[in-house]
């Protein structure tokens, strides 16, 4: 069986700490690998190389940092078929949702091939007699991140491209559900020109996010995964002294007004809540449809297409919708969840509970679940689910369905789907959540934007990706020079000399 460890200082090397755990296919149900989980000793020791490997790092100039990443764009098409396979095999995707992982990675390591003018700072001439005022962005030094496994590409590279494109050495923590893709990233990063020591990888579990919170030479962590994680993670990194950004849970809701395309909206809601067994973060888990007459509609539409669903193994090709969960822990969580909201009094009219597939039944498959007629004290909606279940919940008027949004404790995307432009605009506008959708229903911006939730989605002043990420991996050095042309008798070297 294949055995797991680091990516440190340029290679791969075998764990230390005697620890390991099981990396499953989820298809199967099987054991696939053994992954070594760091020890804390073993986190440092990669944080001190990477430390040491910063410096010249950082005294590069920002263009040959761009080559890099221009370098690792290549690479990473070159390789994105391989990469899939990988990335399907531990996670369960289907393939094409695969490749569409690694392809919102790349594009922002696309967008860091631009460094040289994102890191550029400011300049005043002759901000008082003889003095001019420039600032410079400046690396931070050792960042690190701490990836979730429903993206296992995706956002080990919205982490690593910005932070390593800014000039600092970088430690990536990535799920220990499905780590083989980060470390080919890290081989694909080498090829690409990065040196030794710049990117470290340390798998590993609690000890190993401890140790990285702990450490006082990593100056930020990036987080995304649950909500009480992100809380934890963020608490312990500040109080540490470090700049953390961390990303939760979300309960996505999409309101659907009476004038809306219905069979539009509908193969929206199918789509982004079905899509990748619902597990993302940007998934739309509730449905608020408008008025009695537009959710008998819309539940009329959706039937038909969530029983059509195919759902199997990646290896089954184009010919699925969605794959597996990634454990068993997480299929039983679903179930537990669907049957609390029977227990609940939601009408279950999908009911997906008793799904299995032939050929695979020791695997995690879950079955398309719909509900409709939810309340918001129920469980199924108060909680992220994290899997194929879309919660119907009827509002009688458009301000109860933006209430409903609003009042929710999560924060992270949202949509509206409507013809009326005011109505779209007031949506847009009022809405206390990070990512709006108007006729979109999975509103994840491109690279270019940032990518970031409210409320107890989304905790820090920075998001990911976008300007943001240069801002969160830098820090600004605001430099006032005088250069007089000779020493006068009677001169005046301070602050009113200025004015």
């Amino acid at each position: 069986m294949e055995e797991l460890g680091h990516w440190i200082n340029g290679k791969r090397v075998k764990g230390t700490s005697g620890r390991f755990s099981d990396v499953m296919n989820p298809a199967t149900g099987e054991v696939q690998a053994r992954l070594a989980l760091a020890s804390k000793a073993e986190l440092d020791a990669a944080v001190e190389a990477a430390a040491a490997a910063q410096i010249a790092w950082g005294a590069t100039n920002p263009q040959r940092r761009a080559r890099v990443m221009m370098a690792m764009v290549g690479l990473i098409n070159r390789d994105m078929d391989k990469l899939a396979e990988v990335l399907s095999r531990e996670h369960g995707k289907t393939f094409p949702d695969a490749k569409g992982d690694i392809q919102r990675g790349l594009e922002v390591i696309e967008y860091c091939i631009g460094a040289p003018q994102l890191l550029k700072g400011e300049f005043t001439d002759s901000a008082g007699p003889g003095i001019d005022m420039y600032s410079m962005r400046q690396p931070l030094g050792v960042a690190a991140g701490i990836t979730p496994f429903n993206f296992p590409a995706m956002i080990p590279l919205w982490k690593m491209g910005p932070a390593l494109s800014a000039g600092n050495a970088f430690i990536l923590k990535p799920s220990e559900r499905d780590p083989s893709v980060p470390l080919m990233l890290a081989e694909l990063f080498k090829e690409a020109g990065l040196p030794d020591g710049v990117l470290q990888v340390i798998n590993g579990d609690k000890e190993s996010v401890d140790a990285i919170l702990d450490n006082p030479v990593i100056q930020a962590v990036g987080f995304v995964g649950s909500t009480p994680i992100a809380e934890y993670i963020y608490g312990r990194g500040c109080s540490n002294g470090k700049r953390v950004q961390c990303f939760g849970g979300a309960k996505n809701h999409m309101i659907i007004m009476p004038d809306a395309d219905l069979d539009q909206a509908a193969d929206a809601l199918v789509g982004a809540g079905y899509g990748a067994a619902g597990e993302r973060c940007m998934a739309i888990s509730v449905a608020v449809p408008v008025g009695d007459a537009t959710a008998d509609a819309l539940i009329e539409r959706l039937i038909p297409r969530i029983e059509k669903l195919k759902v199997g193994p990646y290896t089954a090709g184009n010919d699925v919708d969605y794959g597996p969960v990634v454990t068993k822990a997480a299929k039983e969580n679903i179930l537990r969840l669907v049957n609390r909201g029977v227990e609940q009094g939601a009408k279950l009219v999908v009911d997906g509970r008793n799904f299995s597939l032939q050929g695979y039944e020791n695997g995690f498959f879950v079955g398309a679940h719909l509900f409709d007629h939810v309340t918001k004290d129920m469980d199924i909606y108060k909680t992220e689910i994290f899997g194929p279940v879309l919660s119907t919940v009827r509002a009688q008027s458009y301000e109860e369905a933006l209430g409903l949004a609003m009042d929710h404790e999560y924060g992270n995307g949202t949509a509206i789907f409507t013809r009326d432009g005011d109505t779209a605009r007031d949506f847009a506008s009022r809405i206390n959540i990070g990512m709006v959708g108007i006729n979109v229903p999975i509103p994840v911006p491109l690279a270019y934007h940032t990518f970031g939730g409210w409320k107890k989605s989304g905790f820090g002043d920075l998001n990911q990706h976008g300007p943001d990420a240069f801002r969160f991996y830098t820090r600004t050095k605001t430099v006032t020079s005088r250069w007089p042309s000779g020493i006068k008798e009677g001169s005046a070297f301070n602050f009113k000399a200025m004015d």
